[in-house]
């Protein structure tokens, strides 16, 4: 636009000159013409017609100078609207190309830099790589975002470490304590029991959130075994890691086992499952698991008789535990994890999660397991010797099982029967040495009682499927 300036003072110099020649030009042809014309009349007429040819001639040289003016003027001003439209061609066209270039950096540059910055580049190497944009504001917009970008995924990258690095301690821990009360478990006195199981039990809830967490951040999620894990055993140690154990009922026929690799996760996706089915249902309804054997792998279908969702928690639950939508920590909240987790581990092993009516009136949650995971189980060893029953043995037990016991007495005080082999004085003898009398039980309100019997046959069925020795981590 400054370049302009100078033609348009110019342009008046130009435009007058021609003016400048009209004039005399006009002047000279038309005084001659007059001149002539004043020769020709009669005398006595031509001082009147030399008058009016003059003040004509001056009428006509002024109008000549106007109108060349005028003329001047006109073109200057067609001139200066000729420009004007030029430069708001020019300034449209560079308009086009900086939206030009501000839709190449947004729909193209800026994705690829983000896409390289969450993946742990630096700012420095991602601006030196990318294209530079053609406006030098739009390059200071981008240094700007990229270094703020690069801090804020520092900033998450170290967070995030320091989470799976808290829960494996975590597990680590709780693992460590499992092993301790598993030990004590063996040796703990009957009144006692009932409380070591307690406490066993609110440790493996413990370890699952430790696993939930260590999900969601990308860590180590839990053991990955080195054979393949029975159906019956995973439904029984997802349970097992829940709170409301007691109202789940399983409904399983299927004898397929789950590769050693997955089964720990596949047993936490449905420990999240089941525990989202007894938080939001009543506290006096069951709920109900159901598995199914299919060509193509198993079909484990949760219901539950709660109150069911509404259409924008079931959009954001679908959503969660959907294959193609990576996980946003953003979105969680600070108590609700069970889904993000669900949906976290069945993007790692295609465990596809759906949700539908319940015939129970709640929710039903159907999570179907590819074929690659469904393998069959391994024979099982032979069980080994409880350890009091291995006691017995070393101390010099005869045989296991004694061929015949003696009798007990009657209550209505008939005659002792003497046993095969021994003498009525040894039977006498025996009939009198007072026997240890029964082990107290326990009051029907202990909280053993109510937790043994699950979670004895829970400890025997998961050492006769557990392995030898975990595998390692999985990739």
């Amino acid at each position: 636009m400054s370049e302009l300036l100078p033609a348009h003072r110019a342009q008046p110099r130009r435009t007058a000159a021609p003016a400048a020649l009209a004039v005399p030009a006009t002047a000279v042809v038309v005084g001659a013409l007059w001149v002539l014309v004043t020769l020709a009349v009669p005398g006595g007429v031509r001082v009147l017609v030399a008058i009016a040819g003059g003040v004509t001639w001056l009428l006509l040289c002024g109008a000549v100078f106007l109108a060349t003016r005028g003329a001047g003027r006109l073109e200057q001003a067609e001139e200066r609207v000729r420009r004007a439209e030029e430069e708001a061609q020019a300034a449209q066209a560079r308009a086009g190309l900086a939206d030009a270039d501000l839709a190449h950096l947004v729909d193209q540059t800026m994705p690829a830099v983000l896409a390289r910055l969450r993946e742990g580049a630096t700012a420095a190497t991602v601006f030196s790589s990318m294209p530079r944009p053609e406006q030098d504001a739009h390059e200071r917009i981008v240094r700007m975002l990229v270094e703020e970008v690069a801090i804020g995924e520092r900033r998450r990258a170290a967070a995030t470490a320091a989470c799976a690095n808290a829960a494996g301690r975590v597990q680590a821990l709780t693992t460590s304590i499992l092993g301790d009360l598993r030990e004590i478990e063996n040796h703990c006195p009957e009144d006692l029991l009932g409380d070591v199981l307690n406490v066993d039990h609110s440790t493996a809830q413990a370890g699952r959130l430790a696993d939930s967490i260590a999900v969601l951040t990308g860590a180590r999620s839990g053991r990955r075994w080195a054979k393949p894990i029975r159906m019956e055993s995973i439904l029984r140690g997802a349970m097992g890691r829940i709170g409301a154990y007691q109202r789940v009922r399983v409904h399983s026929t299927s004898g397929a086992a789950i590769a050693g690799y997955a089964a720990e996760d596949v047993m936490h996706a449905l420990a999240e499952l089941m525990d989202n089915a007894t938080k939001f249902s009543a506290p006096s309804e069951e709920v109900h698991v159901y598995v199914e054997d299919l060509h193509n792998g198993a079909v484990i279908t949760i219901e539950d008789g709660g109150l069911g969702m509404k259409p924008q928690a079931l959009v954001r639950a679908e959503k969660a535990v959907a294959l193609h939508e990576p996980l946003d920590l953003t979105s969680l909240s600070g108590t609700r994890l069970g889904l993000a987790v669900v949906g976290q581990l069945g993007r790692k092993h295609q465990l596809h999660v759906f949700f539908r009516p319940s015939s129970r009136g709640g929710i039903g949650v159907v999570m179907r397991i590819p074929n690659h995971l469904i393998t069959q189980p391994r024979p099982e060893p032979l069980p080994e010797p409880a350890p009091r029953r291995a006691e017995l043995v070393a101390a010099g037990a005869s045989r296991a099982w004694p061929e015949e016991s003696p009798s007990e007495p009657s209550e209505s005080g008939a005659l002792p029967k003497r046993p095969r082999g021994q003498t009525l004085a040894a039977s006498n003898r025996q009939l009198l040495t007072p026997s240890p009398g029964p082990r107290q039980s326990r009051q029907s309100g202990d909280s053993g009682a109510r937790f043994g019997a699950f979670q004895q046959s829970r400890t025997r069925k998961a050492a006769a499927d557990s392995p030898e020795q975990p595998g390692a981590d999985e990739e």
